[in-house]
């Protein structure tokens, strides 16, 4: 028997997208707008605790570092807040429960990145990016013409997004203030995971994007990075 949309809402409302093979459209519709009001009103809750930094004790900041900090990790959740979006439209648009699936466990684990930024701008006196609704909507519509494009399109726009994720948030590393041991953590952390989503994805069938797309794509980042930087 099919669980009716409101119980399926509810249930989604404790646990990350989804976690049914198959959904009716009405319900996704339904389960994409509670990804959406969760993100954006921050009501995201960890599976696994923040990481924690293993060199010792941090040396207190001065306030340039910390507001650099805050802006860094700023960067950071925007990117969270984008991921929630690709991950909701891709698992909306694909029609195999195996690749639900993997949308899924790739989104628990970037809720997971969502409430550690989100908790560490608060730590550091900072706050999330006033455009995330705008960023939220650019994404989702982004997953959904990669979805509509074929699941090894879809999986290789994932690739490439994780990919150019690594990427800044190796900048990040490099860029975060020494005494910042707790944002590196969490930075290093989201890090690794973003690697796994990526090899994940290339192992399911994933397509390498053509050359104008990655630009495209790396355009995109950096105007998203350089505007969340500031607001």
């Amino acid at each position: 028997m099919r669980t009716s949309a409101a119980r399926t809402v509810l249930r989604y409302s404790r646990a990350p997208l989804f976690t049914l093979a198959t959904v009716s459209p009405i319900d996704s519709l339904l389960i994409a707008a509670d990804t959406a009001l969760r993100t954006l009103s921050g009501a995201n809750h960890a599976s696994r605790a923040v990481p924690a930094s293993t060199n010792g004790a941090a040396s207190p900041m001065n306030d340039a570092q910390r507001r650099l900090a805050g802006a860094l990790m700023r960067v950071n959740h925007v990117g969270e807040v984008c991921a929630q979006a690709l991950y909701s439209a891709q698992a909306m648009s694909t029609r195999r429960p195996d690749l639900r699936a993997q949308f899924e466990g790739a989104a628990r684990e970037e809720t997971d990145h969502l409430a550690w930024t989100q908790q560490r701008l608060r730590e550091l006196g900072s706050r999330t990016s006033l455009l995330n609704p705008l960023w939220y909507a650019g994404a989702f519509g982004i997953g959904l013409l990669a979805g509509r494009a074929g699941e090894a399109i879809s999986l290789g726009f994932l690739v490439e997004t994780e990919r150019q994720v690594e990427k800044h948030l190796d900048d990040h590393l490099e860029r975060l203030p020494p005494e910042d041991l707790a944002s590196r953590a969490i930075v290093a952390q989201m890090k690794e995971d973003e690697a796994r989503h990526a090899a994940a994805a290339e192992g399911a069938g994933a397509a390498r994007l053509p050359a104008p797309a990655r630009w495209a794509m790396r355009l995109a980042g950096r105007v998203m990075t350089a505007t969340a930087h500031h607001i």
